[in-house]
């Protein structure tokens, strides 16, 4: 004879049953307002930003239309060319970036004295003053790549350059925004590559124009303990970074971060600036993996 299933039993798998087909049809109902222009569902505690170069293969105005559609805010590492563009679509860059003056780039940049003639004319000349014309408040810029120089040395050698620039952005209301990259996997030999170093830099320079941003993705490589890290030195972050980990892809549960619990964490915080969507879309539709992640992050 079957052992009879318990009333408690069959309560336990009902109640499973039915939450769980709860979430689903919460999830599904989101989704499917993705699908209807999410703007309006959207919680507004996160402002919502994507990252141009994960879709260059979306005509430009196209993804700005998307974007709006989504009930974004900005699209970001764009340039002046791109922002008058973007105002058609009350967009922002929540990170603006530039056409850095030849030979220099992300591995060849702040760490590096013969760059810093180049770079600062460029950031206090150009790229700050088109800046503020356009309303951007933040710009990204780089260490550079180690290539020998020792961490002290290119400490130095960096707060040195932005102490030129620094007055600039203060007198337009710029922040300069120094990128924390990870070299174990994408960026090998980058020296700001670890948040400690990071903020020794923003002592050093001393001005709240100067920060970090925060990619999560690259400071899961190199340091995992994201949430923590971004408790204790979040008055040194003007801008987050997402990416599913590994492989940079949707940050969805293919992936080993817990993007929601995050995002709690740096709300939390008091954080009111963008989070950048910096993802690699595996999909055929891009820009529905590009409203996946912005439900996600949306808490």
């Amino acid at each position: 004879m079957e052992n009879p299933i318990s009333r408690r039993s069959v309560l336990q798998k009902t109640l499973a049953a039915t939450t769980a087909t709860m979430l689903t049809s919460s999830l599904n109902n989101r989704i499917e307002a993705a699908d209807n222009h999410i703007g309006s569902a959207l919680k507004g505690r996160i402002n919502h930003s994507a990252c141009r170069w994960c879709y260059e293969s979306v005509p430009f105005e196209d993804l700005c239309k998307s974007a709006k559609e989504i009930g974004m805010k900005s699209i970001e590492l764009t340039g002046p060319e791109e922002w008058s563009i973007m105002k058609k679509y009350d967009l922002t860059a929540g990170m603006g970036w530039g056409s850095w003056p030849k030979g220099t780039g992300l591995t060849n940049f702040f760490n590096d004295p013969k760059n810093h003639d180049l770079l600062a004319n460029y950031y206090i000349d150009y790229l700050i003053p088109e800046a503020a014309k356009a309303g951007i408040k933040n710009l990204i810029c780089f260490s550079g790549n180690r290539n020998g120089i020792s961490e002290t040395q290119g400490l130095l050698n960096c707060k040195k350059v932005i102490q030129r620039i620094i007055k600039t952005a203060e007198k337009h209301d710029v922040t300069l925004s120094m990128e924390l990259l990870n070299s174990k996997v994408n960026h090998r030999d980058y020296q700001c590559d670890h948040t400690e170093w990071g903020v020794e830099l923003c002592e050093m320079v001393g001005s709240e124009k100067f920060k970090l941003l925060y990619d999560i993705y690259h400071m899961q490589i190199m340091e995992g303990d994201v949430i923590a890290t971004i408790k204790k030195y979040n008055e040194y972050i003007s801008h987050y970074h997402t990416g599913g980990v590994p492989g940079r892809h949707e940050i969805n549960d293919s992936q080993e971060l817990n993007y929601p619990a995050i995002m709690k964490a740096i709300v939390d915080t008091g954080y009111k600036g963008f989070i950048g969507q910096e993802f690699i879309p595996t999909r055929t539709d891009k820009i529905a993996s590009l409203r996946e992640g912005i439900l996600i992050c949306d808490i």
